[in-house]
């Protein structure tokens, strides 16, 4: 290991190793510049990342009703990212691409969820840690799903920090102090070491306590429901309980700068604050469309952003961090990670390739009969969202035959809540049938939504005639991007997503993951 945490690789002795053209002794030179020579200084990364959390759920992203001032203060005093998405709206798979700047159909069995992690994947914690970073995690890190299957013994996000706990203002919400752990990891760091810190809540991920937001006082009238949702009082209840949660993730948040503020490095640390995917209602999480896949981001590093408080509309995915932190660090991603750097953006500099984002679904919850996912990819720009279903014969939210999902719920892609129950015990009524229809109903292979007129795409435009050079030229982008970086469904090769094994908790004794038929194998 590196002893000092103070080091970058010249891209120049890249070059010169590969050419072999150097003395051992000029190598070195070369390769290890020491920052009291180039004023570099590798930064501190704290990871912050809530669980089922859409993009327009915080202050600075204009909700009338939360509050949110810890990702409001990152947000203005760093960036503030509008189109940020998730690579899969679903926990396990997106963390995985956090971790390893790949999307996740480059990911073998960590497209699923309740599945592993293989340790033959890099993450950027572990690139981190062999470079002299103190690495750690609390919370929720990489998962759901069992880590000893993929060849690890440790969470990929880190070593787990675990000993401190609270009471919580409201039942179901998990009772770990998620600040309190990060100030014990604290204590451990150096005065002369970097670190690399995940804090990743539990909420607002269900179940939440039933009218927490009217006991905050949260005003109902002044709730924003998305229009996919009927507009009533449970409806908005409901929303409110998960503004709640929110709330709770980030008031950890603020104590964690308050930490670093103690210790005088906050602004040598890249503070970012996300989510892993949209919000536990229907249609948003397990779904591509926006209230599942599109997210709030906000980094702040003022010692590595240039003009800080600006807005950024570029498009990024969350696989982009993994490559961001080493880049920042002065380090070499791995080949294999196959995201973009930010360090353009931090830089000011006008991104290329920063028009589109890439999402995609295998596996969710094991909610059709032999553990069959609903594969699908899409291609989100400024004005279009555009979605290829591969599977369009199967049940996009779960069967409604609950006897056939491992959670042993209709539709059971979607989470239990007041809202879903309210929508299904309605979904033949008159003027609640079409949203039920979206959000639980068949969907086409190809769906097409024009952002312009229909900014929460409830209008599928795929087959019409004044948008097929639309949908003709999103499909060749799409599918470009997929051969590019070697998807199977579109390249060939191995399509095992429906058949890896499903580490989840099964309530149906009888339910199992199909085998994988001896024609396909």
């Amino acid at each position: 290991m590196i002893p000092t945490p103070m080091l970058r690789i010249c891209p120049a002795a890249i070059a010169c190793i590969a050419k072999r053209s150097i003395s051992s002794l000029a190598l070195i030179a070369i390769v290890f510049t020491i920052s009291a020579q180039d004023g570099f200084s590798r930064p501190n990364i704290l990871f912050c990342i809530s669980d089922d959390q859409s993009y327009q759920h915080t202050g600075a992203n204009g909700d009338p009703v939360i509050k949110t001032p810890a990702f409001d203060r990152v947000a203005n005093e760093g960036l503030r990212f509008t189109h940020a998405f998730c690579d899969a709206p679903t926990c396990g798979p997106s963390r995985s691409a956090i971790l390893t700047g790949q999307s996740i159909w480059r990911l073998e069995e960590a497209g699923n969820i309740h599945s592993t992690l293989p340790a033959k994947f890099a993450t950027y914690t572990d690139e981190l840690r062999k470079f002299g970073y103190k690495v750690g995690a609390t919370g929720k890190a990489w998962g759901p799903g069992r880590l000893e299957a993929g060849g690890r013994t440790e969470n990929p996000a880190g070593p787990l920090y675990e000993g401190r706990t609270l009471e919580t203002p409201f039942r179901m919400m998990r009772n770990t102090d998620y600040a309190g752990n990060f100030k014990d990891f604290m204590a451990e760091v150096d005065e002369d070491e970097s670190f690399c810190f995940w804090l990743g809540t539990s909420e607002p991920h269900r179940a939440f306590e039933e009218e927490a937001g009217l006991k905050t006082g949260k005003d109902l009238s002044k709730i924003v429901v998305p229009a996919v949702f009927p507009d009533n009082e449970i409806v908005r209840s409901d929303i409110a309980d998960y503004l709640v949660e929110i709330e709770h993730f980030d008031t950890m948040v603020g104590r964690a700068l308050a930490t670093l503020e103690e210790r005088g490095l906050l602004d040598n640390t890249i503070v970012v604050l996300t989510s892993d995917h949209g919000m536990p209602f229907p249609r948003a999480k397990a779904s591509l469309y926006d209230l599942g896949s599109r997210i709030p981001l906000a980094i702040r590093w003022p010692e590595g952003i240039e003009n800080p408080g600006r807005v950024v509309d570029s498009f990024v995915n969350l696989s982009d961090l993994a490559p961001t932190f080493l880049d920042a660090a002065g380090l070499k991603p791995p080949a294999m990670m196959s995201a973009q750097s930010l360090m353009d953006v931090f830089e000011g500099k006008k991104p290329k390739g920063r028009e589109a984002a890439y999402i995609a679904m295998e596996r969710h919850d094991g909610c059709r009969l032999g553990g069959k996912g609903y594969p699908c990819r899409a291609i989100r720009t400024a004005d279009y969202l555009y979605i290829y279903n591969f599977e369009p014969t199967r049940w996009p939210s779960g069967s409604p035959d609950a006897s056939v999902c491992a959670r042993a719920l209709p539709y059971g892609e979607i989470d239990s809540s007041p809202t879903k129950t309210f929508m299904m015990e309605n979904r033949n009524t008159h003027g609640l049938a079409d949203l039920a229809y979206l959000s639980f109903g068949m969907r086409p292979a190809e769906e097409l939504y024009d952002l312009k007129s229909d900014p929460e795409q409830m209008v599928n435009v795929a087959g019409t005639r004044e948008y097929e050079s639309t949908r003709a030229q999103l499909r060749e982008q799409l599918f470009a991007q997929l051969e590019k970086t070697r998807d199977p469904r579109v390249v060939g090769g191995t399509v095992d997503w429906d058949y890896y094994p499903y580490y989840g908790r099964i309530r149906n004794t009888g339910w199992t993951v199909d085998k994988k038929p001896e024609s396909e194998q």
